[in-house]
């Protein structure tokens, strides 16, 4: 079964045209207006907006919470998710809300290291632990069964609206 997500990004992609997106980085409380103004400056000019997960390994507004803003918001995000963060339970789970939300597209990344937010101004967490409980390929053995055949491990009974996988 060849599942499709219905959005802007597949068709452009699928169409064989050059994608282009823009990142939005959520702030780093809660406060979407922030968020809100980045979306209106880069309204328009990429085919989807990628929406950063914890960028620099500094704690930020969920990209699942900032890419359903930026929906809303009439933009079509793309939203990142790291393995650095989650085991698998986690990304399942967190790929299941997203699609709850009608975010179409997932980026799966490893992200990165907590050393490298922990200088300077941005006072990141550089005790905190890897998890990369699925290594940087490995979520998409884990997104592709949730996408294509609508379950995992037989235990999801409602199939979830598919989510593009980009790698």
């Amino acid at each position: 079964m060849k599942a499709s997500s219905g959005s802007n990004l597949e068709r452009v992609l699928a169409a064989g045209h050059f994608a282009v997106t823009a990142e939005i980085g959520p702030p780093r409380g809660p406060d979407p207006e922030p968020l809100l103004k980045k979306a209106q400056t880069l309204r328009g000019i990429a085919d989807a907006y990628n929406i950063t997960d914890n960028q620099t390994a500094v704690v930020r507004m969920s990209s699942i919470a900032a890419a359903k803003i930026v929906l809303d918001a009439g933009l079509e995000p793309l939203m990142q998710m790291t393995c650095r963060d989650r085991n698998r339970i986690a990304i399942q789970s967190d790929l299941l809300g997203a699609s709850a939300f009608g975010i179409r597209n997932c980026l799966c990344i490893s992200g990165d290291h907590q050393n490298s937010g922990a200088s300077g101004k941005l006072n990141g967490h550089p005790g905190c632990k890897n998890v990369f409980d699925a290594a940087q390929i490995q979520p998409t053995n884990t997104h592709k069964p949730l996408r294509d055949d609508t379950n995992q491990q037989d235990h999801i009974q409602t199939p979830p609206a598919p989510c593009k996988r980009l790698l």
